[in-house]
């Protein structure tokens, strides 16, 4: 029996990847009036934490996502 954590597998490690990437491209350099960041890199990192470790094994709706609980 193994303790490894199955959302630290290199699949879900290399999906947690896609899914940051993802985001960053959508969300990452939009920037407010004042010059700001208008969504946080926590708030990216977040997101593709949960959802990976939600069990989500693709991409799909990873947009859609961060716009109703990260935005």
């Amino acid at each position: 029996m193994t303790d490894e954590d199955w959302r630290y597998s290199e699949e879900r490690m290399e999906l947690r990847q896609k899914v940051y990437t993802i985001l960053l491209a959508r969300f990452g350099s939009q920037l407010d009036s004042n010059g700001e960041p208008l969504y946080s890199m926590e708030s990216i990192t977040e997101c593709a934490h949960d959802w990976v470790s939600q069990g989500n094994a693709r991409t799909d709706g990873i947009v859609k996502y961060y716009q109703a609980y990260y935005t």
